[in-house]
């Protein structure tokens, strides 16, 4: 296998915090865009512990598919390596990142304020429902809402050994 997929073609040494569009497909006619909203700096500092990455999908889940923006939402949910989410869509026109930033820093706001319980985490709604952790949630959302946003992916040079592109991972 020589190709390597998009998503790890990415510069983890140099992505920062932010909204980047990890996909793009034309289906049906209607665009589906991967967005990758990163809330932590890859190999650079702590990941999302677990419950708070399952509370912060619980939590943003609902507020966009509860929101303007819901006839769009596809998909909300993490990344392996705990660093932040994946959001797909599907729109009829090619969207960008920035063109999301105000729903995204919505659902982090609400995140941030949320008051209650976390929405779906009971034994019928969750397949691990004691998984999760609303405080340690509300501070990832806090801590993401702070910091600068980039929008552009820093990609990462291959080398070529004759017509193979040589992959590192």
């Amino acid at each position: 296998m020589d190709k390597l997929i998009a998503s790890f073609q990415v510069d983890h040494t140099r992505i920062g915090y932010g909204i980047f569009v990890s996909r793009r497909d034309v289906v049906n006619g209607a665009y589906v865009t991967t967005f990758d909203i990163r809330m932590k700096r890859p190999n650079a500092e702590p990941a999302i512990h677990p419950n708070a990455m399952h509370t912060i999908e619980h939590v943003v889940a609902t507020h966009l598919r509860n929101s303007r923006f819901r006839k769009h939402v596809v998909y909300w949910g993490p990344m392996g390596c705990l660093t932040g989410f994946y959001f797909i869509t599907n729109t009829p026109h090619p969207i960008e990142p920035r063109e999301i930033e105000k729903p995204i820093r919505a659902a982090f706001r609400a995140l941030a304020n949320w008051r209650g319980k976390v929405p779906g985490a009971t034994p019928v709604n969750c397949g691990n429902w004691q998984l999760h952790d609303l405080a340690m949630a509300k501070f990832e959302a806090r801590e993401f809402l702070s910091k600068e946003w980039s929008f552009e992916y820093p990609t990462a040079k291959r080398a070529k050994a004759g017509k193979r592109t040589v992959f590192d991972a």
